[in-house]
């Protein structure tokens, strides 16, 4: 008994690491099952890349980790961001890993009206530094579009309003994308509504839309909290459409209203800034047309009383045509005696060009032009004779180099069967040297061969021991009782069986013959 309590002095029960934590977490998690905790985000990057999200919540004393698993974070209305002041509702629990304590938020909503607004504005200036809310991306609104899309809740009063005032207006062709327009969905659909609305094709089953029309009614400032979202900014901010944003009433602001093209105090609102009243366009298109008419009427009778009064001032036909009568018949009058002054003329001009043709000139000329001709006959048969020379002389050239053709390849074939006459006894002291060479490089290389073939080696008394398969051994312990061998020998080869492992003593040493001198033994049995 006394070794007991020597062993174990005290009787309080003993705990293992994972024990003491497994109790602190439970009763942590037991007293604080379900609390609001108020304080400033701080630590907060997003979520983690498997979709939770770690950050913690402070004050000016103190601070508190916390975690958001992957499943409540995509259900969160609010999403954290950093500097935040929030009220956050989950249970405090532990971390076994490093002993610490931490809240896992379920829900979390801004601390009051104020924390939504200092969000928002904080939103706002990370936009527009971004450059979304700038007048030169937003897009003029067409004048009469043909297809109007509306993005808003398919239930509600709005989209009856602005189907209502469209109708009365000028009746167009309307595409309703039915969204949440409340709750913690509403901005992811709302965005992906106007993106969808950019992706229509034109000339596509469903017609492309020529205007959007975002719209929802009045609310508090949690209703409207949707259109604050940063992805409905984004979207408003990159549609190729121009787009109207008509939330709440007047009074209401959200940051779409800062990205869209347009902003319409209210839905019905929106109606009228996208479609023109029609019976007003009938009505101005009469004023047109009738004003069109009268201008006409009195263009054309300006213009009629202009034609005439240049039709006043032009010449009458017989003042125009009395001045050229009055030319031709002068020209009439002078045409005969200017005919008869001309062959004159030219009368003049063949009498002096015949009186210079006589026969004593023709005769002349025919004179001079046979010699020419005979002169030139003559050079061509000096030409002819001197060309028929040259080529006579060619031809006896020729003819020369022909006759003395044979004995050139006679001389030319003696000298080529002298050269090759002498190149073949070159070629065969060429030859008988190779030979030589190669003879005497064979013969060095077979007594290079012989010098390291072990067949020398035998020669000196040693031997060489293969097993029955010719593979060499080298070594007693491959050699197995009752097994043949063959021992190579340098004059032939036997078959011996091997019957022991044991060496064979050794045979006694013949008596010296002379001091100093002694007589090498023999090989010896191998076995």
């Amino acid at each position: 008994m006394v070794s007991l309590m020597d062993d174990s002095p005290t009787n309080a029960a003993e705990f293992t690491v994972s024990e003491l934590s497994g109790s602190i977490r439970r009763t942590v998690e037991d007293a604080f099952g379900n609390v609001r905790v108020r304080g400033e985000i701080s630590g907060y990057r997003g979520p983690h890349s498997s979709g939770h999200a770690y950050f913690s919540l402070k004050d000016d004393k103190a601070r508190i980790e916390a975690v958001i698993w992957k499943g409540v974070f995509s259900r969160l209305k609010y999403r954290p961001e950093e500097g935040m002041e929030v009220i956050a509702t989950g249970k405090i629990t532990t971390y076994a890993g490093s002993s610490k304590y931490q809240i896992v938020i379920e829900a979390i909503e801004p601390a009051g009206a104020g924390a939504l607004m200092a969000l928002i504005e904080e939103r706002r200036r990370k936009l527009a530094a971004e450059g979304l809310f700038d007048e030169a991306r937003k897009q003029l609104l067409p004048y009469m579009p043909m297809v109007i899309g509306v993005v808003t809740s398919p239930t509600g009063a709005v989209i009856r309003d602005i189907l209502h005032r469209i109708e009365d207006r000028f009746p167009v062709h309307v595409i309703v994308w039915p969204v949440r327009v409340q709750g913690d969905t509403s901005g992811d659909e709302v965005a992906r509504a106007i993106t969808g609305f950019n992706a229509f094709e034109a000339g596509g089953p469903i017609k492309r839309p020529d205007l959007i029309i975002v719209a929802r009614g009045g609310g508090s400032l949690e209703d409207l909290w949707g259109f604050n979202d940063e992805a409905v900014v984004r979207a408003a901010a990159e549609s190729d459409i121009p787009l109207i944003s008509a939330v709440g009433h007047e009074t209401d602001w959200t940051l779409i209203d800062h990205a869209s093209d347009r902003r319409a105090p209210t839905p019905t609102g929106a109606a009228e800034m996208a479609v023109p009243v029609k019976a007003d366009l009938e009505a101005h298109l009469a004023t047109l047309a009738a004003r069109l008419k009268s201008a006409q009427t009195r263009t054309l009778d300006r213009r009629r009383e202009s034609l005439r009064g240049l039709a006043r001032a032009l010449p009458t036909l017989d003042s125009v045509l009395a001045l050229p009568r009055q030319r031709l018949d002068r020209s009439a009058q002078s045409l005969g005696r200017a005919l008869e002054l001309n062959t004159a003329n030219r009368r003049r001009r063949f009498e002096q060009q015949a009186a210079r043709i006589t026969p004593v000139a023709l005769v002349s000329a025919l004179r001079e032009k046979h010699q020419l001709v005979r002169d030139k006959i003559a050079r061509m048969d000096r030409v002819q004779e001197r060309r028929i020379d040259a080529l006579r002389a060619r031809l006896d050239r020729h003819a020369q180099a022909v006759a003395t053709l044979p004995r050139r390849i006679r001389d030319a074939h003696g000298r080529g069967l002298e050269r090759l006459t002498d190149l073949g006894r070159r070629s065969d002291s060429a030859l008988t040297l190779m030979l030589d060479q190669h003879k005497r490089g064979l013969g060095a290389q077979a007594r290079m061969l012989q010098s390291l073939s072990y067949q020398s080696v035998l020669g000196r008394g040693f031997a060489v021991i293969r097993d029955q398969n010719r593979a060499v051994l080298s070594r007693a312990a491959q050699v197995e009782t009752g097994t043949m061998i063959a021992v190579e020998f340098a004059d032939g080869e036997v078959s011996a069986l091997a019957s022991s492992d044991q060496p064979i003593s050794a045979p006694k040493k013949p008596a010296r013959a002379k001091p100093g001198k002694t007589k090498e033994p023999g090989q010896g049995s191998l076995f």
